[in-house]
């Protein structure tokens, strides 16, 4: 039997398309190859506002926009919006589809999707920061009518998502989950239902963040959660190792091709992963810290375990949320471990993939969900870097040194994703065959 024809009451998903923008690499195939690597994507900041930080390195993007994108489309686009573009033009072809989902003329028969069943969820955590923060000093310095006139479709946390929407002519529904450092996931998620409930064939869903900027930098700083290693970026984001100190800002986006199985089947698609199922949960606990015992972290795996008919023996990877924060690191193991009991837990690699690309905010748990799809398509777990002195907390198989091959046969992966105010969601995936 193959994998999507294990649910009978709700429609199987697949992912048939992968596209990323990241701090490593340009596209999905040079991400991968430098996670495998091992390769950090943190450096210093050469900015002049920079010196005056606590914080003077970042994870930047590997490949800039314009190197890709026409100058003429890019000064349309908040720089979170660019990502998305990228990203999801990668994605949108690497499924198959005819660029602009418009058959050309020398190409009739290329393969487009009926606009209105095509659905578009790109997710941001500060929406178009970047935009905002340069409008406002515009105001100051040159006055109100120097402000340009498209400041509010670029600055709105919707704008990549609706961008996206538009070159694609999505007309089933385009949205915008924001739910901070989840909020990748959570489109994720919602790219799923709008499947299953049978609102879309196709959804075009991701996430993106653009916000290595000197206020938000300042910002983050001063609550104490950014990593201060400022005389070795690339040693800086080191989850699990006792010397972890705060995470390393990054920027980027990830996007995923996600489609009913019954729809990749009818054109022959290519598929990486069955969108087995997602769980989400609140802590209802704090603005900025995790709960403690990690128990609605727990909850949220095992909603995904429920919802994707998944039994935690056949969970073989987590790629963790991990961001190298002292408090947040063991709390998720401590659920890992919570929710697949010790059998199944000592079993599981874990991987956290923000060792190398930094925390990408809200376009960290899409860019995390590529990851996780390619672990399962290549059956390999990425490392985690920087783990010199594991904390002794740690009671898990964390993935180390060289990537970790994973077991042949039905498999399935864990990404979880978790965000201030308590959000918690989790995206289970399984190896299609």
């Amino acid at each position: 039997m193959k994998s999507t024809e294990r649910n009978d009451a709700t429609r199987a998903v697949v992912v048939t398309g992968l596209g990323a923008t990241t701090p490593v690499g340009g596209d999905v195939a040079t991400t991968w190859s430098a996670l495998l690597a091992g390769t950090s994507g943190a450096r210093a900041l050469t900015e002049e506002w920079a010196e005056q930080l606590p914080v003077t390195f970042a994870a930047r993007i590997a490949v800039e926009p314009l190197e890709v994108m026409p100058k003429v489309e890019a000064r349309r686009l908040d720089r979170s919006g660019q990502f998305a573009m990228i990203a999801a033009r990668e994605a949108w072809l690497d499924a198959g589809y005819a660029a602009k989902n418009t058959a050309p003329e020398d190409a009739p028969d290329a393969l487009v999707v009926d606009p209105t069943r095509l659905g578009v969820v790109i997710a941001s955590g500060i929406g178009g920061v970047t935009t905002l923060l340069d409008a406002w000093d515009t105001f100051h310095e040159k006055g109100p009518r120097r402000v340009g006139p498209l400041t509010v479709p670029m600055l709105m946390p919707n704008s990549p998502a609706a961008n996206v929407g538009i070159e694609l002519g999505a007309r089933a529904g385009v949205h915008t989950p924001v739910s901070a450092c989840a909020s990748g996931a959570e489109a994720v998620a919602y790219g799923l239902e709008m499947i299953r409930s049978g609102r879309a064939d196709v959804v075009v869903c991701g996430g993106t963040e653009a916000a290595i900027h000197p206020l938000p930098m300042a910002a983050f700083a001063n609550m104490m959660a950014m990593s201060k290693r400022n005389d070795e970026p690339q040693r800086a984001s080191r989850p699990y190792d006792k010397g972890r100190d705060g995470f390393v800002m990054g920027e980027g986006a990830g996007v995923l091709i996600l489609e009913s199985a019954e729809h990749a089947a009818a054109r022959g698609a290519r598929v990486y992963a069955e969108v087995a199922g997602a769980g989400l949960s609140s802590d209802g606990h704090h603005i900025a810290q995790p709960e403690p015992t990690g128990r609605d972290i727990a909850r949220a795996m095992a909603l995904a375990l429920a919802d994707g008919g998944l039994e935690p023996q056949e969970i073989v990877h987590v790629n963790a949320h991990g961001t190298s924060t002292p408090a947040g690191d063991v709390t998720e193991l401590k659920a890992i471990r919570a929710t697949l009991g010790d059998a199944a837990a000592d079993k599981v690699t874990v991987t956290s993939t923000k060792s190398m690309t930094g925390h990408l905010l809200g376009g960290t748990g899409a860019v995390e969900s590529v990851a996780t799809v390619l672990a399962l398509h290549h059956r390999l777990a990425p490392p985690t870097i920087n783990v010199d002195d594991l904390d002794d907390e740690v009671d898990l198989d964390i993935v180390r040194g060289e990537p970790r091959t994973l077991p042949d046969g039905a498999i399935a992966a864990l990404n979880n994703s978790f965000g201030f105010g308590g959000h918690n969601v989790v995206v289970a995936f399984r190896s299609f065959e």
